[in-house]
């Protein structure tokens, strides 16, 4: 009994996601256990999360050499559906309405972003070294000044470490294919093995820190830039486009600003669980203590022994 390459594909791909998602919730929980970068790094659940990243990478790769790179690449955003409710679950939290919907216009959006730019023939061009090197420094001064913004805005630095990361892993990804496709042995493939091994640890840490504000928001950021980044190197250098003329250009900008607004949504802080021992609101016990109660005046009393004063 033969299976179709396609049904292999897209098994892979689901595994390959939830890897992701269950990576992205222990580098969450570890981000809220851990006040810095340095004491994540420490921790053996950390590395763990590490090897689970890495497994999804791997299965996501090969899942693109039995299904096309249309099929394959949507089916990743199913880590976004995967990682909210199992954060949610952990943090023993119910899921709410408002993440559901967040998650529903980022699924939506980034999977119009994908149709319009996805093919489903493999790659026939790479980068050159030329424009390798120019990809590089560009995103590493974009990334720069994302982290800075991160560090000037701490309401904005969840989503400004996820857009770095999503942005390194990005165009770590695009590297990678250059390696993938007709790679030879040559100082320039060397260069090229140092710059995705570089993008692809900076963008693992980058999440770390993403997290440290969430997993919703981050997360959803994250993996709507990661593929928007390599596209639009796709479409800058190697002569991509989007698909279906006019209105597949109309259909890319309507999914980003669904996904952008799916972001927004997710990005909201959710309401922490309370624990058995709290009081619950409305109740009795809510009541504030009065701590200006009067006490009556107590006046001296006179203490009266057998002898009187002598006129």
């Amino acid at each position: 009994m033969t299976t179709s390459p396609v049904l292999l594909a897209v098994a892979l791909s689901l595994v390959s996601a939830l890897c992701y998602a269950t990576a992205a919730v222990v580098q969450e929980r570890t981000a809220a256990g851990t006040a810095s970068l340095r004491g994540a790094l420490a921790r053996g659940s950390w590395w763990g999360a590490v090897l689970l990243n890495a497994g999804g990478a791997l299965l996501h790769v090969v899942a693109l050499r039995y299904g096309p790179l249309s099929l394959v690449q949507p089916l990743g955003v199913l880590t976004l559906v995967v990682a909210v409710p199992l954060g949610s679950l952990v943090a023993r939290r119910r899921t709410s309405g408002t993440q559901w919907r967040g998650m529903a216009l980022t699924l939506f959006g980034l999977t119009a972003l994908l149709t319009v730019t996805a093919s489903g023939s493999g790659p026939d061009s790479t980068l050159s070294t030329t424009e390798v090197l120019v990809v590089a420094l560009a995103a590493a001064a974009l990334i720069a000044t994302l982290i800075r913004l991160a560090s000037g805005r701490s309401s904005l630095a969840g989503l400004a470490f996820a857009a770095a990361s999503g942005i390194a892993s990005g165009v770590g990804s695009t590297l990678a294919q250059k390696l993938a496709v007709g790679a030879t042995l040559s100082w320039s493939a060397a260069v090229v093995v140092v710059l995705t091994v570089g993008f692809a640890a900076g963008g693992l840490l980058l999440s770390q820190k993403a997290y440290s504000s969430g997993l919703g928001g981050p997360l959803a950021l994250l993996t709507l830039v990661n593929p928007v980044a390599a596209s639009a190197i796709g479409v800058a250098l190697l002569g991509e486009g989007f698909q279906y003329g006019a209105t597949g250009t109309l259909l890319a900008l309507a999914g980003a600003v669904t996904a952008a607004r799916g972001v927004v949504l997710l990005s909201q802080p959710q309401p922490q669980p309370q624990s058995p021992s709290q009081p619950q609101s409305g109740s009795r016990h809510d009541r504030p203590v009065r701590l200006d109660v009067r006490v009556p005046h107590l006046r001296p009393t006179r203490i009266l022994t057998g002898t009187s004063r002598a006129a």
